[in-house]
């Protein structure tokens, strides 16, 4: 019997209109967070620890990429320190700040996180949950 997964997605895509420059994007951006690509092919490509999980490619209709309102992509950070690496080469690679890095009351002590809007306008987010704070919290 094979571990129970980690995550409860298999994996998400996110179209983009400047598939060259957003790939760069991300190459920079997921390396913060120990993320690689994994696959790739013509027109996507896909990102990961250890398998396929976040796709950045064109549409597969061939119409123009479109934005989800209400829409995010949270990844994990393993520190707050990684979410800061994420936030600050985010911004170098042309993202736009979409909340800085730090604490957010609303989503509990344990949490740090930081969002931007990557080059398509996505809007994309790294986060730290910190277990031994909330661990502590629930003792």
């Amino acid at each position: 019997m094979s571990e129970e997964p980690v995550s409860i997605v298999s994996h998400i895509s996110i179209g983009t209109n400047q598939f060259e420059q957003a790939t760069t994007f991300y190459d920079t951006v997921l390396a913060t967070l120990n993320c690689r690509r994994i696959m790739a092919h013509e027109d996507a490509v896909a990102y990961g620890r250890k398998f396929p999980e976040f796709w950045v490619q064109t549409p597969i209709d061939g119409q123009p990429a479109t934005l989800g309102n209400g829409t995010h992509f949270g990844f994990v950070a393993t520190s707050r320190e990684q979410v800061q690496q994420f936030f600050d080469a985010a911004l170098k690679a042309g993202a736009t700040a979409d909340g800085a890095p730090g604490p957010r009351k609303e989503y509990g002590d344990p949490y740090y996180g930081c969002f931007v809007r990557d080059l398509d306008g996505h809007k994309i987010e790294a986060a730290f949950w910190d277990t031994e704070l909330a661990e502590s919290q629930s003792s």
